[in-house]
């Protein structure tokens, strides 16, 4: 049994202690909107927040996250009102929308941080991948979450 606090709640889930965090929210808790990309904590598509920080969650183990609290797109905001929600939708940023998630978590941990990111602080920290090459605005919607939180 390992005990997690995610999305605000405490839950124990049986599962391994190795298991990656990633499979214990999508196949034990049913939380699908992180996504498996690579499976080498490369792409970002599984980006949750652990205390904060946006982290890949499909190369850490359950059970070193025991106790500390774990944010997925479910809990960032579970009716889409999250300022970086409703700024990728603005600024239509989705095309296949596989990376979306993973790129909103790591948005939204950098504005936690850095209200008012220059460009180049956004390179910097959002280090997902997009196949489909939506770089721009996915600048372009940090900003103007950033305008609006």
């Amino acid at each position: 049994m390992v005990r997690l606090n995610i999305n605000g709640r405490e839950q124990e889930v049986d599962v391994d202690s190795e298991t990656p965090l990633l499979w214990v929210l999508r196949d034990t808790l049913g939380l699908t909107g992180t996504k498996y990309g690579c499976g080498i904590a490369q792409c970002g598509a599984c980006t949750v927040h652990l205390e904060g920080n946006a982290v890949r969650s499909c190369m850490l183990a359950a059970g070193a996250v025991e106790g500390k609290k774990i944010v997925t797109i479910e809990g960032l905001s579970p009716d889409g009102s999250h300022p970086v929600q409703r700024a990728w939708l603005e600024a239509e940023v989705p095309q296949c929308g596989y990376c979306q998630i993973g790129m909103m978590m790591a948005a939204a941990a950098l504005l936690r941080g850095r209200p008012k990111p220059s460009d180049a602080e956004i390179d910097e920290a959002i280090t997902n991948i997009c196949r489909c090459g939506t770089y721009i605005r996915i600048r372009e919607a940090i900003h103007l979450a950033a305008s609006k939180a």
